[in-house]
């Protein structure tokens, strides 16, 4: 039942999109990736959510930390709002930004039509994946360990490079590799912000969209299979590395 479910949910609408971005050949397929305008949104995607998962790997893990190890009013609000990009519909947040930083910025901040704008955007869609992969770790971890390391004289740069990091390492790459993945699909956040400029802010999501409405089916398939091999590739490469890190922690 379980199989039955994940073909009919997953595989079979992941092989008919193969399929059809095969239509023409794998010649037609090579052309409509490698397109110049194709090609330019898919540099700009796949940069654009590198850096919005790195940012989100260290914030991620920072706000984490202050959830688990901190205490201060208004803890559980805090902790709470950090779902709210899972609830809410992406195109809002799209508007909310635009909002503040378009044109008629409040705070005189404008970052409509720039990768920037696209940065802050998937930041804000993708900063829990990292937070809620670190977070059960970092609960579960044992002071002590930490408390003898300071005890011994380590600083506490030390303890956490040497003793804490080490442990959270997999939960924050595999958070990060979330964080990619989710970036590198995504549409509603960045729709209004980004501009949607050919070569220069937009995105592949926004390329497959205007392929759709021009009648160019095929391009839009192709880029949708190209972007769904990235992703794979980066959480495959992401889940092997997760899996050596955690298992050279235990071992040691």
């Amino acid at each position: 039942m379980a199989v039955l479910w994940l073909s009919i949910i997953v595989l079979l609408p992941l092989a008919a999109l193969t399929v059809a971005s095969f239509d023409a050949g794998f010649s037609g397929f090579w052309d409509a990736v490698t397109a110049p305008v194709a090609l330019a949104s898919l540099r700009v995607t796949v940069l654009v959510s590198v850096v919005v998962a790195l940012i989100n790997v260290v914030m991620g893990t920072l706000i984490a930390w202050v959830l688990v190890r901190d205490e201060f009013p208004g803890k559980g609000l805090v902790n709470t709002l950090i779902d709210l990009p899972f609830a809410l519909p992406t195109i809002v947040a799209s508007i909310v930004l635009l909002s503040l930083y378009g044109p008629q910025s409040p705070i005189d901040v404008h970052l409509n039509a720039t990768k920037p704008g696209l940065v802050v955007a998937l930041a804000f869609v993708t900063l829990p994946f990292v937070v809620r992969s670190v977070q059960p770790v970092l609960m579960e971890l044992d002071k002590d360990v930490e408390q003898a390391a300071l005890s011994l004289g380590a600083n506490n740069w030390t303890t956490f490079r040497r003793i804490v990091l080490p442990a959270l390492a997999p939960a924050i790459i595999s958070g990060g590799g979330l964080a990619f993945a989710r970036a590198i699909g995504e549409f509603g956040s960045v729709v209004l912000i980004g501009g949607n400029i050919p070569r220069e802010t937009q995105v592949a999501s926004q390329y497959i969209q205007q392929q759709i409405e021009i009648d160019r089916p095929l391009n839009a398939a192709a880029v949708s299979v190209a972007l769904l091999g990235i992703s794979f590739l980066v959480l495959v490469t992401l889940r092997v590395l997760a899996e050596r890190t955690a298992r050279k922690d235990k071992d040691s």
